[in-house]
């Protein structure tokens, strides 16, 4: 069981980049994008359920980024738009099962992880 996620890099601020976080191995109930600033916790940042499709954001991100999935790929994606460079940060994706331990935003209750892929918003 492996989640991969990839597509960060540098951006401007104003500017855009879609994260893509690919499992494989087995499916999840829910997916999670994370994000850690250096110095700061690891905060939550978006979650889809895999079969509703249903989403929830942090306020910080709200009208900016969009978390999608495509099940027949078993991937899903953080579409990050007018970043800012409050953003800057490595982002990480999760997965997990239902029933969740923890409330659906928070990392614990989350058991598999991908790699983090950095984003830097900088001019």
């Amino acid at each position: 069981v492996q989640l991969q996620a990839y597509g960060g890099g540098l951006v401007r601020p104003g500017g855009s980049l879609r994260l893509s976080c690919a499992a494989s191995g087995r499916t999840f109930s829910i997916y999670g994008w994370f994000r850690q600033a250096p110095g700061k916790e690891r905060e939550f940042v978006a979650r889809i359920n895999r079969i509703s499709g249903r989403t929830a954001y942090a306020d910080s991100v709200k009208g900016r980024f969009t978390i999608s999935r495509d099940n027949a790929k078993n991937t899903a994606y953080l579409q990050m738009n007018s970043l800012t460079p409050e953003d800057t940060a490595v982002y990480h994706c999760a997965a997990a099962d239902y029933p969740l331990r923890y409330g659906p935003d928070v990392a614990g209750s989350f058991g598999f992880w991908g790699q983090g892929t950095q984003v830097t918003v900088s001019s």
